[in-house]
């Protein structure tokens, strides 16, 4: 289950990222707190949500290029230095009780613009850390577990932090906590330097990306899944204030449990991710875990019980976790080295670059329809994605055999089903 952190660079890697993830989930809750505490409107709750995000949909396939270029771990120490300074800018200005909308909104698109850069580096840095790449589903699965581990402790230290001394010191916070990662980064040994290429055009390269998703059916269906699940079902977390406050009738500090919640069945999710021995088998746990998230969403939506909404959260928080990690797992498994950084672009794309389009449009529809039926929306749109994706999985594993075999992973998949079968047939 932890076979990756027995590579030293990944070790550092998880341990920097895990201080530095708490850090960030307090701020984005401290942020949607104080959106919302400035102007108790769902609607700027997504257009907020809308500026942090929108960047990674247009320039992170043009990052991807020059994350292909570039080395992969000096661009991690710029942006980790750079969002430090942002998330100073934010704290500084609230602390000082002179924070505006306009300010936040300018900030969020600063940090999206580092997002779009930082992301692609970072999951295509994975594969630079693990020696072994027999290890790379579990690297990839612990990545998604630190992920989820720190929405547990965020939004509940971001809870308690926002009742007791207000927002402004989440955000320095979050600011000290990048420290963890650069000296993480800085302390890797070992890591090869990117190869040389010859010369092309950004244009080229870009295309060159473009042109493997769009043509290799297996990575074009599962980016559009997630791309769906982005836009229709991740706004519920933009939407949480409101039902916090409305819905549930609570205060920042139920924020946080609801978030919590959710976070605890996502770590759950990672838990049997990182257990699994191999990546066959993972196309039917998307269809699976898309269509789950989906009927949570709605179940949540009807909801009107705090009891009954912490029961429902977890599988939530764990069916899109497992969703987003699966994908995550069968495109890095897929993609050939050469296009990592531009296809793990487009990967962030789908992830978290329509993720603004979700947040504008769940924050419109919720203004008019209320926030319950916008998340009920939401899951629906899920469920019938994940059915669709379930509909074409035989040939999408038809097409994406091939490339299995010919990289080892499928007779090592069989094999290894085999050794895990061999105790119980030896004690028949």
């Amino acid at each position: 289950m932890i076979s990756a952190l027995h590579h030293r660079n990944y070790r550092l890697f998880f341990s920097g990222q895990s201080v530095s993830l708490v850090g960030t989930w307090i701020t984005r809750v401290a942020t949607s707190w104080l959106v919302y505490r400035l102007t108790g409107s769902t609607l700027l709750l997504g257009i907020v949500g809308f500026c942090g995000q929108i960047p990674m949909l247009f320039l992170a396939p043009i990052a991807g290029v020059f994350v292909d270029r570039w080395d992969r771990r000096r661009v991690l120490v710029v942006t980790q230095v750079l969002s430090l300074l942002q998330s100073l800018a934010l704290a500084g200005l609230t602390l000082a009780g002179i924070i505006t909308i306009a300010e936040i909104l300018v900030l969020q698109l600063v940090q999206g613009l580092i997002n779009a850069f930082d992301t692609p580096a970072r999951q295509a840095f994975v594969v630079s850390m693990i020696e072994d790449r027999a290890d790379l589903p579990n690297a990839i699965a612990l990545n998604s577990l630190m992920v989820n581990g720190s929405r547990i402790i965020g939004p509940s230290v971001a809870g308690l932090l926002i009742a007791a001394v207000g927002e402004g010191w989440c955000f320095l916070l979050d600011a000290i906590s990048y420290v963890a990662v650069v000296v993480s980064l800085v302390a890797m040994r070992g890591i090869a330097a990117p190869t040389a290429r010859p010369p092309s055009r950004v244009a080229e390269d870009l295309s060159a990306g473009f042109r493997y998703v769009s043509s290799f059916a297996p990575v074009r269906s599962a980016l559009l899944l997630l791309a769906l699940v982005g836009v229709a079902g991740m706004p519920y977390t933009v939407l949480m204030p409101a039902v916090a406050t409305r819905v549930l009738h609570g205060g920042a500090q139920l924020l946080g449990v609801l978030m919590t919640a959710s976070g605890i069945g996502a770590v759950c999710g990672g838990l049997y991710l990182a257990q699994r021995r191999t990546v066959i088998g993972l196309g039917r746990v998307i269809a699976v875990a898309t269509t789950t998230f989906g009927v949570a969403l709605v179940a949540f939506a009807l909801s009107r019980s705090l009891v009954l909404s912490l029961l429902i959260l977890p599988l939530v928080g764990g069916g899109f976790m497992v969703q987003m990690a699966a994908t995550n797992t069968v495109v890095q498994t897929l993609v050939e080295e050469r296009l990592r950084g531009r296809v793990m672009a487009f990967y962030t794309m789908a992830f978290l670059g329509t993720a603004p389009l979700g947040s504008l449009l769940a924050g419109a529809v919720s203004s008019r329809l209320g926030t319950a039926t916008t998340i009920l929306l939401g899951g629906v749109a899920c469920i019938l994605g994940g059915l669709a994706f379930a509909f074409h999985l035989p040939r999408l594993r038809a097409l994406a055999r091939p490339t299995y075999i010919a990289r080892g992973i499928l007779v090592a998949a069989e094999e290894s089903a085999e050794l895990a079968q061999e105790p119980a047939s030896s004690g028949r």
